[in-house]
């Protein structure tokens, strides 16, 4: 089973805004077993929304558009439904009270006619309540394929979809499982993982598809298959898993969904009964954020610092002057000093430090755009290395980011 998203809007096609709608529903209509063929953005333009409607009709079974809901003359997705399914507006009491009462309750004042006109509803269309908005979604028909529209308010949507759409299209559609197991891995390059695992690719079922999607410093590596047979398609996807887990046992942290590099660090810090923290000068507190993001870090994590100006260093931080006049302040023995003292200024078992030049240019650093030092403080003293992340201020600190995770859980681990 088929199915293309729609999004419409003008702030999406010139940059105004990201369509994180998309991601969402993709991601919910694959856990149903439904395929998105297409992903289409248009713009707020009546010609251009009947002929993505009439263009998504001849190749896919579900169509879900989001945006041009609104009550505003700029928002006409309403309007060119009517002229695509040839209908007529009809009021719809529901929708009519449920507008009276947001503004009742939230606004403390009567809609405007504006807002009241939203209770017009295409007579054809079967309509989705969303009670924590103003335009309600709509489920129309047309030959074969079904046509959903919803309002491009993300929190809005998410419900419409959870709530309405997802329940209806369960029902509505015979569909085939679609499974992946996607594994986690740090520290290599997909051309150098995909030569580890040549021999293991190469006699792969055919029915089973194997993607490597690599970021900064990692590489997920996804395995997918479809199947009306639940049971046996799990069983086939998980014995590769089985397989290319045991080649890569060394880099691989885990499943996506399940745990990623920041929960393992933390689960294994509580084993330990140890503490973390950090002090950061390249990174800027993109190490913070990850750890922090966490629910439950404060069992494991202490806190930071970020001492971006080298007097700080020395000042605040406690590194020797002569140390930093020495070597650089971006160097190994700068960026051991500077662990060791987080360690002891937290009283904390663990300290990841950085320090480097993330660009674009080098301020008082005598070290190349891109270079980075990173060090580690444990029960097994303090480890560093240096790197080169290129020339890209945000690559630089995603990357420093992500190998200083990968050194911190390699040390962690020895324990």
């Amino acid at each position: 089973m088929l199915a293309e998203i729609i999004t419409i809007g003008d702030e999406i096609l010139i940059g105004q805004i990201v369509d994180t709608n998309s991601v969402f529903i993709a991601k919910e209509l694959n856990k149903i077993g439904v395929q998105v063929y297409q992903i289409t953005s248009v713009q707020d333009e009546r010609q251009h929304i009947l002929s993505a409607l009439e263009n998504a009709r001849n190749r896919v079974d579900l169509v879900l558009v989001t945006g041009g809901l609104g009550p505003t003359k700029d928002d006409i997705t309403k309007k060119t439904f009517l002229e695509y399914f040839e209908d007529t507006l009809v009021e719809n009491p529901r929708v009519l009270q449920n507008i009276k009462d947001i503004f009742s309750k939230y606004l403390q004042r009567a809609p405007l006619p504006l807002n009241l006109e939203q209770a017009m509803v295409p007579s054809k269309a079967t309509v989705l309540e969303n009670p924590i908005g103003t335009a309600p979604g709509m489920w129309m028909e047309k030959d074969a394929t079904v046509f959903v529209s919803m309002p491009g308010v993300p929190i809005e949507m998410k419900q419409l979809i959870t709530n309405e759409v997802l329940p209806r299209v369960k029902t509505k559609f015979n569909r085939p499982f679609i499974y992946h197991k996607t594994l986690l891995t740090y520290g290599k390059g997909e051309s150098e993982i995909q030569a580890i695992i040549e021999h293991w690719e190469d006699a792969l079922p055919t029915t089973i598809k194997l993607a490597y999607l690599p970021s900064l410093g990692r590489v997920r590596l996804r395995l997918s298959s479809t199947s009306r047979d639940e049971v046996t398609l799990k069983k086939d996807v998980d014995a590769q898993m089985t397989l290319l887990h045991g080649l890569l046992q060394d880099i691989a942290i885990g499943y996506e969904d399940q745990t990623n590099i920041q929960q393992q660090i933390g689960a294994k810090l509580q084993k330990q009964f140890a503490f973390l923290s950090v002090v950061e000068s390249c990174t800027g507190g993109a190490i913070a954020k990850e750890i922090t993001a966490l629910e439950g870090a404060s069992a494991y994590y202490k806190g930071g610092m970020i001492p971006y100006a080298t007097q700080l260093k020395i000042d605040v931080l406690g590194v020797d002057a002569g140390l930093i006049k020495q070597y650089s302040v971006v160097s190994l023995p700068v960026v051991e000093a500077m662990a060791t003292q987080s360690a002891l200024i937290f009283d904390s078992d663990y300290a990841i430090a950085t320090t480097g030049v993330a660009g674009p240019s080098k301020g008082d650093a005598l070290a190349d755009v891109g270079a980075v030092c990173i060090a580690i403080a444990g029960p097994n003293g303090v480890v560093s290395e240096e790197f080169n992340f290129g020339n890209s201020r945000e690559r630089v600190i995603k990357k420093a980011t992500n190998k200083a995770f990968e050194m911190l859980l390699k040390e962690i681990s020895k324990i």
